[in-house]
């Protein structure tokens, strides 16, 4: 397993992510050896989503207005419906999310989180996948879209749904340890 020391995390969500969706990955993460922060729009704490019902809170350890992505080695983004439709309405998150690209830090985004990504322009020519009801308006950005359980393309992680967090979270992890990847040459 890797041996993510020395390695933090930033985990980009608000109320209404899904739960698996943030806590599995934050697991691996820190299973893995790096410390991971759930960072969000305001402080206190962010609810959960799971299985079309509200669910447990989670207790948010940095604001957007307190962090730069100099602060993190990688950004994960859980879907859920609500959290991302919410973040991709927020000019700090959207700018958040775009730094981790400009700088090549991995970043990995699941089932709707890719929205979040499409709305920070980051997707051009970029391999991923997504739920599949988005699977129009990843294309639409400019994704080439693929039905598979994990895509990766130069350090960046996309799935479609919690069915693929095994295999998500597993190159999640790699890509961490991997550290910062070079621009994709066409």
């Amino acid at each position: 397993m890797e041996n993510l020391n020395r390695k933090t995390v930033a985990i980009l969500a608000t109320n209404g992510f899904e739960e698996s969706e943030l806590r599995e990955p934050k697991k691996a993460l820190e299973d893995a050896g790096a410390d991971v922060h759930i960072v969000s729009l305001e402080k206190g704490e962010i609810k959960a989503w799971d299985n079309g019902n509200w669910s447990n809170n989670y207790k948010v350890d940095k604001t957007l207005s307190e962090v730069s992505q100099k602060d993190y080695n990688a950004l994960m983004l859980p879907g859920g419906v609500i959290n991302p439709d919410t973040l991709r309405q927020n000019d700090d998150a959207i700018d958040f999310i775009k730094s981790f690209f400009e700088n090549h830090k991995p970043v990995g985004a699941i089932c709707h989180a890719p929205w979040l990504l499409a709305e920070a322009g980051v997707l051009e020519g970029r391999k991923v996948t997504s739920y599949n009801s988005i699977k129009t308006d990843i294309e639409n950005a400019g994704a080439k879209w693929y039905d598979e359980e994990v895509v990766c393309d130069s350090g960046l992680v996309t799935s479609r749904n919690p069915n693929d967090l095994p295999a998500f979270n597993s190159k999640l992890v790699e890509e961490v340890y991997e550290g910062k990847h070079e621009e994709q040459v066409a």
